[in-house]
Parts: structure tokens; sequence; C-alpha cells
């Protein structure tokens, strides 16, 4: 094929190999329902999903629901989260959220940009990660990887995240943002990590302006 030259086409292709490479793409974050997720992802800011999904199902089962949670002992919760690290701010950000999905959304989490970061400790990358994986509307997670990957394959040269996912929205359809970022988080931490690439493993070796290849 010929080699795609420009930020859109090189990002076509990869959403194109990427859904072959990956093609059951899913949330790596153990939840039931979008209230499960949103607690999950607010705790997994500079934490990862394995030490996540080692926390919840004891969070989730003290707190079943928002109502609950934002019922909880602050001191109680930070018990329970403290091994994700920065527990006594995520434990904060978890109670305020829960107080407010109670008392604005009745218990409901909202699909609105706006309402979804209008919560504690949820801002663009949690309010996507929620409205792409449960409920069913666009939305393009940036992470450390996707930004990365997005940098190497010169879809963008933002290092800022919101400004990182407001140049990938238009290269992407509406309805696939999530899946392609659900994508790029995956090939980010198989195939091409921080340090040391493995160019040689990668599917898109042939387009990729930072190949070593």
């Amino acid at each position: 094929m010929s080699r795609p030259r420009t930020p859109k086409g090189r990002a076509k292709e990869t959403h194109l190999r990427l859904a072959e490479e990956y093609p059951e793409a899913i949330c790596e974050l153990d939840h039931k329902n979008p209230y499960e997720l949103l607690a999950a992802t607010i705790l997994s800011a500079q934490c990862t999903d394995k030490r996540v999904n080692m926390v919840t199902p004891a969070l989730f089962k003290r707190y079943p629901t928002p109502k609950a949670l934002a019922e909880a002992n602050l001191s109680e919760l930070e018990e329970i989260v403290r091994s994700t690290g920065f527990y006594a701010s995520k434990a904060k950000n978890l109670l305020g959220m829960a107080q407010r999905l109670v008392e604005v959304y009745d218990s409901e989490v909202p699909g609105n940009m706006e309402d979804l970061t209008s919560l504690p400790g949820v801002g663009r990358k949690t309010a996507n990660v929620v409205r792409s994986v449960d409920l069913g509307l666009p939305g393009l997670p940036v992470d450390t990887h996707v930004g990365r990957l997005a940098r190497r394959l010169e879809l963008t040269e933002e290092t800022d995240p919101v400004k990182v996912e407001m140049a990938l929205n238009p290269m992407v359809p509406a309805d696939e943002r999530g899946a392609f970022s659900l994508r790029l988080i995956l090939h980010g931490r198989r195939v091409c990590p921080s340090r040391k690439p493995r160019c040689e493993e990668c599917t898109l070796n042939d387009f990729c302006p930072s190949s070593t290849l």
C-alpha cells in the first residue's frame, strides 16, 4: 500500500491496523455500571488498572451505589483506596463526586461533558472514558500512551492532553473514538512503551515516522 503522508491518513491507517491487531479492545477497569466505572477511573490516576481492580471489589461491596458512597466516612474510604496512591485526594474526590451525583443528578451518571466535568475529580479524560465505554457517546480519552503514540505517529505535536484530544477528534469518526483510544493504549502498553519501543514487532512500522527500522 502507499504510505499515508498526512496526519489524518496515518490516523485512519493506524485505526484500521490496530482494529485487526486488537479486535476485542475493552476497558481493562473492572466495572458493572457507569457509577463503578466513574469511581474506578478516578482511582486510576497515576495508578495501574491492575491495582485499581484489586481495590474496587471492596469499595463497591461497601458502597454499591452513589448514595452509599455519598454517606461514607472519609477516613474509612481513605483506608480502602490507600494502595492506589494519593489516597487522601482520591477519597475526597470520590466522596464529592457521589454527593454531587445524589444532590444534582438523582444518583445517575450524566452523559453531558460539562455535567461530567463538574464532578469532583473528573476531567475530560475520565469523562471521555465513561462516555465512550459505558454511555455509548463519543469520547476519546487521552492518557500518556495515547499522547505518546499520537506524537510518535506525528498525528500532532501537542503535549497537553486536551489539545491532543482536539487534534485527534476530527481524524476519527465520532462513534469510533473510544475504540481508537483503547487500541492506542493497548499498543502503547504492549509494543510501543516510552522506553525501547519494539518497532520490529509493530504493525505500524512501515509508515510510522518514528520507526527505527
